[in-house]
């Protein structure tokens, strides 16, 4: 008699669950773990690399850096997170049309990898080259990944999604966190070229679990959602060329000439990262395809990306201005001199701690139907951050007599822009998708990260200009833009809220 018992055949790798949730979770997780270790670890040398010169004679310690002035070592960190963000419009594009969110995410961890590698080698050409392929790959890499853990799951009710994404971002903030204690450490203390390394050696970890568990995501992240037709494809080689000779040919000309200087980079890049935002919102706000509640809510987020822009415009500088001051300006905590970059440990280590916290908060105050609504908490996070800046007007004011103020100075600064971030920045992911014309569903994402383009170039233009970052007067009226914003948005939020119709 024949049997009657079947051999059940197994699931597929991407259909597998660890703790409830799709097994690519944990690749998607870890993959953007590490790339966030490389990036924040690097970013955490970033500045301090740039203004560091020769050894010090009086203490032995290392130099090796690029010697810039701190105005221009500002300058150049803001335009490098400026394109960052610039490049994840571009990147969302490449994943859409060209090569899929799957492929776009590999190539770009090795553009990364290449990147940290050119600037673990010393002279300034294999920096800016390491910096400008960092900013790419990053760019590339932001905008897809998230998309891909969004494919793991069965559509927008998938009641694991929320959870999902979750736990994704407990993963950046890990790789934030551990970044520069490791990365951070080894370069300022041991050796510049040695930290880059770390960050190389970082993201090609992140690549191998990418690339090994790969089975694990979903083929819907290998699938290219809107290909370029053969049309499109010639015209755009075309137009890139051209555009690539232009460059070349006018940076050719001025160099031949002998009048090159790191400004005729950095002055094109941050007027682009001003004006780009201003065209994109522009060209969607005058689109005739918009209906009539389309083009209110449009002019309603136009406040919320100017919110945005200063706020990221402060917020930024964490790694920056206040890094500078940290350097130079801050004294022992009960005898012990903690490293610089370890202060780029607190926001993460922050968020992990204050998220679940404002999660809560935000449930039990929505059932007691007293949740303040997205204008208000704009208005909160711009206050917020504000008022950071406020605070440190004092240790600055402190320290302009040569004092090494108390380290709490930062820890407290940190802990308040993280609180004003927990505010607005989830908020604003949240009210992008919501107010997003459906049109531009796909490209919106973008356009929220064109904010911080546009508040890193602000900051990048105040110092090419000449403007002293460090000084206790633009501290101070940075901190009353961002409370005046604030304040504008609370003042105005009746006038928002209609025209954002029904989206709270």
């Amino acid at each position: 008699m024949a049997s009657s018992l079947t051999t059940a055949s197994p699931s597929p790798a991407h259909e597998k669950t660890l703790f409830g949730h799709p097994i690519g979770l944990a690749t998607l997780f870890m993959t953007e773990m590490w790339e966030r270790f490389s990036y924040y670890g690097m970013r955490a040398l970033l500045v301090l690399y740039l203004v560091s010169g020769g050894t010090d004679a009086a203490t032995g310690s290392q130099g090796g850096g690029l010697g810039f002035k701190m105005g221009a070592a500002t300058a150049i960190y803001s335009v490098y997170v400026a394109m960052v963000y610039l490049m994840a419009m571009p990147g969302g594009w490449f994943g859409d049309r060209v090569w899929g969110a799957r492929k776009t995410v590999a190539i770009a961890g090795f553009v990364i990898m290449a990147g940290h590698v050119a600037l673990a080698l010393p002279g300034q050409i294999a920096f800016f080259v390491g910096l400008l392929l960092v900013a790419i790959g990053s760019g590339l890499l932001k905008a897809n990944i998230s998309t891909m853990v969004g494919h793991l799951y069965k559509g927008a009710d998938d009641p694991r999604r929320d959870g999902g994404f979750t736990l994704f971002y407990v993963g950046i903030n890990l790789g934030a966190f551990g970044a520069p204690f490791l990365i951070g450490t080894v370069g300022e203390v041991v050796n510049w070229h040695l930290g880059f390394l770390l960050a190389a050696i970082g993201m090609g970890l992140g690549l191998v679990v990418f690339l090994v568990f790969g089975r694990t995501l979903s083929p819907q992240s290998s699938v290219v959602p809107n290909p370029l037709s053969a049309t499109e494809r010639n015209g755009i080689v075309v137009k890139a060329v051209i555009a690539i000779a232009i460059v070349a040919a006018f940076y050719g000309t001025v160099t031949a000439m002998g009048m090159f200087t790191i400004n005729w980079a950095l002055y094109p890049i941050t007027i682009a990262g001003l004006i780009i935002p201003v065209v994109v919102l522009a060209r969607i706000k005058r689109d005739k395809d918009l209906s009539a509640p389309e083009q209110s809510k449009m002019s309603a987020y136009i406040w919320f990306f100017i919110a945005a822009a200063v706020f990221w415009m402060i917020y930024d500088q964490g790694g920056s201005t206040l890094s500078l001051f940290a350097d130079s300006k801050t004294g022992t905590l009960f005898g012990w001199d903690p490293s610089t970059t370890w202060y780029q440990a607190l926001n993460p280590l922050f968020v992990m701690a204050l998220a679940p916290v404002f999660a809560w908060m935000w449930l039990w105050l929505a059932r007691k139907n007293q949740e303040p609504n997205t204008i208000v908490k704009f208005a909160m996070g711009l206050v917020l951050v504000g008022g950071s800046f406020f605070v440190f007007v004092v240790p600055m004011s402190m320290a302009s007599d040569g004092t090494k103020v108390s380290p709490m100075w930062l820890v407290s600064i940190y802990m308040i822009q993280t609180i004003a971030e927990l505010c607005l920045s989830p908020v604003g992911l949240s009210v992008t998708t919501k107010m997003a014309p459906q049109k531009y569903a796909s490209q919106m994402m973008g356009v929220w990260f064109l904010a911080v383009t546009a508040g890193d170039c602000t900051t990048g233009l105040l110092s090419l200009a000449g403007v002293d970052l460090n000084g206790t007067w633009i501290i101070g009226m940075q901190a009353a833009l961002a409370a005046g914003a604030g304040f504008a948005v609370y003042m105005y939020r009746k006038r928002v809220q209609a025209l954002m119709g029904s989206v709270h």
